[in-house]
């Protein structure tokens, strides 16, 4: 079973895969935006969006593996590392 680990925490090399991902992310912004211009609330296209995403995970990389991705999460969000704005003192 492949450890994710290696794939999505380390920092890698500029690749062919990282233009996927940076496209993929704008496939994301743009389907939050038709989401609120539908009037759907954000925060319920995010918990979908996180549903999916996990689930996705999960079936390519396995629960363990994904497990082990989540737990890392509190201290991450915690660091501000899924903070876009904000201020630097």
């Amino acid at each position: 079973m492949s450890d994710m680990r290696d794939e999505l925490l380390e920092p890698v090399e500029a690749t062919v895969s990282d233009n996927f991902k940076h496209r993929a992310m704008s496939h994301m912004e743009r389907a939050f935006d038709d989401a609120d211009d539908d009037g759907i609330p954000v925060d319920a296209v995010a918990h979908a969006a996180l549903f999916a995403a996990l689930t996705t995970l999960v079936e390519c990389f396995g629960e363990e593996s994904v497990a082990r991705l989540v737990s890392e999460l509190p201290e991450k969000i915690s660091s501000g590392g899924y903070t876009l704005l904000r201020t630097l003192q």
